[in-house]
């Protein structure tokens, strides 16, 4: 990329470092951190429509077109060209039955997730078109992380398909609200408060390792569970949370904290969170398209003996405290706190309409029928939490870290703490069983052992 070719130098919002770090870390393995957004589209289609759509997005948002760049610079930067040529795909599946569609599909979309992005190559998005009838198609956007988060997507759905149906006219779409403006608000923030609380906050703090894993395959894609409450259990935590004045973020953290206490044996223990990010005080910027959310510590001193309540409640107003501080980035809260890394496990609450769009909306005659997504994490071990009418919980695991039939013990063991939570929040931490029927009977049976022999003689001797 040449200097003629560029519209501007953009500096790197704190987790967009962390990601150009690991993207250029290990370049032999697969980039996790790719997202994938597929779009099951049916009905009549104009394939040059939905290209001059793509080619039109990238105009609206310029940091969709950005490269990264380090050599021979002390901070990384990114650049934004002018223009760039979007990589698009088309194959055609519909010769083929069901089963091997499917089969193909999914071979497809996987080889879209695993092509690395070169991080100096921009644009780092692709798009795949695939059709599979007359009038059924999948159309897969394939995105570096580094370039958007979740939060973000609903907002590009609706200006890429605003763009197709008008021929890639944006008039009638809001005005963009530039990722530029939400960097030049972070380079204004003074770091020193910032500084101050995270340093008292994580004082004397020690890392937490939750699970073993093979520190070689970090770069090794994660395994998926998912597990969806029931209607019942998810309205009672609700219910409770209400009742207590907290989120449902904070209870669900709560309640992985204490699965995390059973898994470490610690009771002053950290996990990560993915915050949104977004500050209120910017205008516009719940609509801007942008990588904007954060990984931070959160820091659970959890007594045995202390209410499941009074925990949560105390979880939330710590937290509140440090929300106007979570521009700060990972890197630099690790070092105030005097390690490397502090966490094994990441907790995320997606609060965004991950199905948008849910109603099946029309353009020019194509209906959006479904959208599936796919992103991943380095972690060896993490929850999503996504909200409804039915709580769904998400575990991915690296299996050197996690194998299935340990993930779904694990997914048990979560369910089981927030029905505990729900029925009685006022429950000790401590008291909490986390073991199923057949842990239990397993410990106490199994493994709890029969001192034989003659029954006379001192405890000691016997034992």
């Amino acid at each position: 990329m040449t200097q003629s070719e560029l519209m501007d130098i953009w500096p790197l919002a704190p987790l967009q470092e962390g990601l150009f770090f690991h993207s250029r870390y290990d370049q032999d393995q697969a980039d996790v951190y790719v997202l994938q957004a597929v779009f099951d589209l049916d009905g009549p289609l104009d394939r040059q429509a939905l290209r001059d759509a793509a080619d039109a997005l990238l105009r609206r948002h310029p940091n969709l077109r950005a490269g990264f760049w380090d050599e021979d610079l002390e901070h990384p930067v990114q650049l934004i060209p002018a223009e760039v040529t979007i990589p698009w795909q088309e194959t055609d599946l519909g010769h083929l039955r069901e089963s091997a569609q499917h089969q193909e599909l999914e071979r497809l979309l996987a080889a879209q997730r695993t092509l690395r992005f070169d991080p100096a190559d921009p644009p780092l998005l692709r798009f795949a078109l695939v059709r599979l009838g007359e009038q059924r198609h999948r159309l897969a956007l394939t995105a570096h992380h580094i370039l958007l988060d979740g939060w973000s997507l609903p907002v590009l759905y609706r200006d890429f398909f605003h763009l197709y149906q008008h021929h890639g006219d944006p008039a009638g779409l809001p005005p963009v609200t530039p990722y530029r403006d939400y960097l030049a608000w972070l380079t204004e923030q003074d770091p020193e408060p910032a500084r101050a609380a995270w340093r008292k906050a994580l004082h004397g703090v020690t890392p937490t390792r939750a699970v073993r894993a093979e520190p070689e395959r970090a770069g090794s894609h994660p395994e998926r569970l998912d597990l969806e409450l029931s209607m019942e259990l998810s309205a009672e935590l609700v219910t409770v949370a209400r009742r207590l004045g907290i989120t449902l973020n904070t209870l669900v953290q709560g309640g992985w904290a204490v699965l995390l206490h059973q898994l470490s044996g610690r009771d002053d223990l950290v996990f990560g969170v993915t915050v949104s990010g977004r500050p209120p005080q910017l205008p516009g910027v719940e609509g801007m398209v942008g990588l904007f959310i954060n990984t931070l510590p959160v820091r659970v001193r959890l007594d045995p003996s202390r209410p499941m309540a009074e925990l949560l409640s105390g979880l939330q107003i710590e937290q509140a405290e440090l929300a106007e501080y979570h521009h700060l980035g990972l890197t630099e809260i690790n070092r105030l706190a005097g390690h490397n890394e502090l966490f094994d496990t990441l907790m995320v609450f997606e609060s965004y309409p991950v199905g948008y769009p849910q109603h099946r909306p029309e353009f020019s005659g194509l209906r959006v029928s479904g959208v599936t997504g796919h992103d991943a994490t380095h972690y060896p071990l993490s929850l999503a939490v996504v909200p409804g009418s039915r709580l769904r919980l998400r575990i991915d695991h690296r299996p050197d870290a996690l194998d299935r039939e340990a993930a779904e013990a694990l997914a048990g063991r979560l369910e089981r703490v927030l029905k505990a939570i729900a029925a009685d929040p006022w429950t000790p931490a401590g008291a909490i069983d986390v073991l199923s029927e057949g842990e239990r009977l397993r410990v106490l049976g199994e493994w709890g052992g029969v001192v034989g022999g003659s029954s006379g003689g001192l405890f000691v001797e016997l034992f």
